[in-house]
């Protein structure tokens, strides 16, 4: 779909994009794929050129954040320092940005990579790797614990084992982690929200950031149960809202996990129509944990599932368009940048093209 942009001059910083080439493992995706594999699997190739494309298709991208995704791991380390070839990558397309061959505009600005916490303190030589690979990018970590006693919400791939964050393993590595001053971004499921209350509790001094409005379901024995399951979500919004280290990203809600829109991929909704099915849950964010605690995300190229990248951040224009402009610069890329330390991209000219 195409459609006119929307505030065209507004800058964004997209604080959570992949980069990834999954077309070697695509033919190994298990039939019938889950519907998550699908969207992936549509999206199979996604580097710089394509990131490029998007966030030059029209809104005033100047910066953005990578967030792991287990791409580009270097296969000749040990374990627990694979991932720091991923670091190693991203910033080798955050260098190929601030070349300036591309104008104003710094994707992979800050990156977010992925250490093994449940590695206890064995994680710091790993945090230490991960800083030295990102040459001042490398800003924190993600640790995803999405699991669902229902096989088929998650698909066989991306179950971490239940109740992670509260392993004691785990605990240890991120009182280590805790001590390097960097984010961390936490992935999981509606149900499992109180686990990444339990947290924040536990760590207030730690800066926690929740991903994709807490995951809201409406896929396998979920679906068609995101109206009665809207109440106990929003409850557990605001109290992780009442923890001060945390803040949150809106968006994800294009996910196959969500349900919002069901019908996925590349169905053509415009953002009128997004903005109608997302603004419950946006609204319920905002108005938890302010603008200065949220930040739209893109969540590309998971989220193509359900909108174009273009339609995707209309949409978002649209669900701010009752906020102060000193609201909206939060909402798209003040605190983005606070909390990624990434505030020098507020200073850039419009990005150009």
């Amino acid at each position: 779909m195409t459609e006119e942009i929307l505030e065209p001059e507004l800058p964004i910083i997209d604080p959570h994009h992949h980069l990834w080439d999954l077309r070697p493992l695509v033919p190994a995706f298990p039939e019938p794929r889950h519907a998550f594999i699908e969207a992936i699997a549509g999206a199979a190739y996604y580097t710089f050129d394509e990131l490029h494309a998007d966030t030059h298709s029209g809104h005033n991208v100047v910066g953005t954040v990578f967030m792991e995704c287990g791409a580009f791991y270097d296969a000749s380390r040990a374990d627990a320092l694979k991932p720091v070839g991923e670091v190693e990558f991203v910033n080798g397309v955050a260098a190929q940005g601030a070349s300036g061959l591309y104008g104003d505009y710094r994707p992979c600005a800050a990156i977010i990579g992925h250490a093994d916490l449940t590695r206890g303190d064995g994680v710091r030589p790993v945090v230490e790797a991960l800083l030295a690979a990102g040459n001042g990018r490398f800003k924190g970590i993600r640790h995803a614990g999405a699991w669902d006693a229902d096989p088929e919400v998650l698909g066989p791939p991306f179950h971490a084992p239940e109740g992670l964050y509260a392993a004691d393993s785990f605990r240890e590595g991120f009182a280590a982690y805790a001590d390097y001053g960097l984010t961390f971004d936490a992935w999981l499921l509606e149900p499992q929200l109180g686990d990444v209350l339990d947290l924040a509790r536990a760590f207030p001094d730690q800066q926690i950031v929740l991903d994709h409005c807490g995951t809201p379901l409406g896929i396998a024995c979920y679906r068609g149960k995101q109206h009665e399951r809207f109440d106990s979500w929003r409850r557990s919004i605001r109290a992780l809202a009442e923890c001060p280290n945390v803040a949150v990203k809106l968006g994800g809600l294009a996910m196959a996990f969500c349900g919002l829109p069901e019908d996925g991929p590349h169905k053509g909704h415009g953002s009128e129509h997004l903005a109608g099915l997302w603004r419950p849950y946006i609204e319920t964010c905002i108005e938890a944990f302010g603008t200065d605690r949220a930040m739209f995300e893109s969540n590309y190229p998971v989220d193509r599932w359900g909108a174009s990248y273009p339609v995707l951040w209309n949409a978002f224009k649209r669900l701010a368009t009752g906020h102060s402009e000193d609201e909206k610069r939060a909402l798209f890329a003040g605190t983005a940048a606070r909390i990624y330390d990434i505030e020098h991209l507020l200073d850039l000219p419009t990005a150009s093209a």
